[in-house]
């Protein structure tokens, strides 16, 4: 029997910065699975964006499926549209590859939050189906805690790159930019102390000739 999923995330920027930030959201730490992107076909119609891509994505698969699949590689068709006067982008997703297996169809839709323009929520559907007689309900009950999981990793790796392109969103410099903030004025604070000591072993040498 097929599985639905559904969820909804809030992300704490506006609704522009989510719609620049999605075509750059490859690679994060979070997604070393993603391979590839290309850009299929592009245009614009009525005003609205239209693009159609093709991602291939690798994931590690259960003993059970290696009677199935002998293979870790997918490819992935990605359609979506963005509106920019009502400030919607939604995606369409499906895999290409071993869809009598199992097939993933995801929906998400972005829009402006309602209660705070500054923000945006996505919604995400997503319909999990196998044709494998006999396997199917299991297959699907898989396939659904692996989406379940996965979401919110995608949802990390988004929030990661929204942070990269917007570093001071609500004042608050993120975690990570702090991180690599500390690491600079530690390697900076080292790169001092060598040129210190550099300096310091020729004057000392003068002031102690008798010593090796």
């Amino acid at each position: 029997m097929p599985k639905f999923f559904e969820n909804s995330v809030v992300f704490n920027y506006n609704w522009e910065q989510v719609a620049q930030a999605f075509w750059q959201r490859y690679p994060n730490p979070n997604s070393q699975h993603v391979l590839s992107e290309d850009t299929v076909s592009r245009e614009v119609k009525s005003g609205k964006l239209f693009t159609k891509r093709l991602l291939s994505k690798t994931n590690n698969i259960p003993k059970w499926a290696k009677n199935f699949i002998n293979t870790t590689y997918v490819y992935i068709v990605e359609e979506s549209v963005v509106d920019p006067k009502a400030k919607t982008l939604i995606t369409y997703t499906r895999n290409l590859g071993f869809t009598k297996i199992m097939s993933v169809t995801e929906k998400v839709v972005y829009t402006q939050s309602p209660d705070s323009p500054d923000k945006t929520v996505a919604q995400r559907y997503a319909w999990i189906d196998s044709q494998v007689r006999g396997f199917s309900r299991a297959i699907c009950a898989f396939g659904y805690e692996r989406f379940k999981k996965n979401s919110q990793k995608m949802v990390g790796g988004f929030n990661y790159i929204l942070a990269n392109l917007f570093p001071h969103q609500n004042g608050v410099p993120p975690a990570h930019a702090t991180a690599i903030a500390a690491a600079k004025l530690k390697g900076a604070a080292k790169n001092a102390s060598d040129l210190a000591k550099s300096k310091a072993a020729p004057i000392y040498a003068s002031l102690h000739p008798n010593q090796s």
